[in-house]
């Protein structure tokens, strides 16, 4: 790939994150888009909100990727961390930070930087 395409990808990371950073509570708990953010592995990847769930994606264009994590919160409390692409629950746990490093302990093998297209381009 090249560099400049390269930083494309790492430049509408960027904005995405930023754009979603600055989300209030009424699209998305704040607490939850920070938390994502302190894991350098997550700040790479595209990010998008969903009915108030962060989704990350290793590309950024539609249709994005499904084989990263999402944390799902629970109304007891809590979530649940579930990888779309083959329905696995990865865990149930308290706090939003449990969730984020179960996400990035998890990440699929050669995981790396976001690329600016779909996945047919990874």
């Amino acid at each position: 790939m090249a560099n400049h395409e390269m930083s494309d990808a790492a430049e509408l990371v960027e904005a995405e994150w930023n754009r979603i950073l600055g989300y209030g509570p009424d699209r998305i708990d704040p607490l939850v888009a920070r938390t994502a953010y302190t894991h350098p592995a997550l700040r790479e990847l595209f990010p998008m909100v969903s009915h108030g769930i962060l989704y990350l994606s290793r590309c950024t264009q539609y249709p994005w990727t499904h084989d990263v994590a999402t944390a799902f919160p629970q109304a007891a409390g809590g979530y649940r961390v579930r990888r779309q692409s083959d329905n696995t629950l990865l865990g149930a746990v308290e706090t939003v930070e449990e969730a984020y490093e179960l996400i990035a302990a998890n990440l699929p093998e050669g995981c790396g930087p976001a690329v600016d297209g779909t996945p047919d381009d990874l």
